[in-house]
């Protein structure tokens, strides 16, 4: 048994080792964009993001990096548990009726919308404190920045490359008609 313990204790300092770990890498976000959000520790590099992908990076101290996560180290346990909250679990047991959320009584089940709700605070009060939602805006927020310069720039290239195209053709039509008339090609112009 204690080997079992000690190989997986191993095994969890080994992939806690790498410089950043993936919280959800692959995920596809409803634009269509790849998003890759890393956790990275201490000084090091986050990775640069690719082309059709946003990378964004929560920085956690070094201190950090090979502990257990927060919302994982025991704090929601029942042994932890104060004994208030003990207590008011036990005078809910009976409890039925109007914002109960229970099968019994007129309107017992008014009050599970606002359990859930409840349920939902608490959950983000005891979640991570890495916000990957604001990270990933300001990113996209940072690359559509640079969008309208892009634009002006391939809009600028564009219009270079049809000038030269119809330059080229009207050159061609002269040439032709010229072979064809007979008469002599004029040489191009130079620039």
């Amino acid at each position: 048994m204690t080997r079992l313990l000690l190989s997986a204790a191993v095994a969890a300092l080994s992939l806690a080792a790498a410089p950043a770990f993936a919280q959800d890498g692959g995920m596809v976000d409803p634009s269509g964009e790849k998003v890759n959000q890393l956790i990275v520790y201490g000084d090091d590099p986050c990775p640069g993001s690719g082309s059709g992908e946003i990378t964004v990076c929560a920085r956690k101290p070094e201190e950090e990096r090979y502990r257990i996560p927060e919302p994982l180290r025991g704090f929601d346990s029942p042994k932890s548990d104060a004994w208030a909250n003990r207590v008011q679990a036990y005078e809910t047991v009976g409890k039925f009726g109007t914002q109960s959320c229970s099968p019994v009584g007129a309107g017992g089940s008014l009050g599970c919308t606002q359990q859930l709700i409840n349920k939902a605070y608490a959950e983000k009060a005891n979640g991570s404190d890495v916000r990957f939602g604001e990270l990933i805006q300001a990113e996209r927020e940072k690359r559509l920045s640079t969008i309208d310069a892009d634009a002006a720039a391939d809009q600028a290239r564009v219009e270079e490359a049809e000038k030269a195209y119809f330059e080229q053709r009207k050159r061609q039509a002269a040439e032709q008609d010229a072979a064809e008339g007979g008469a002599p090609v004029p040489a191009p112009e130079k620039k």
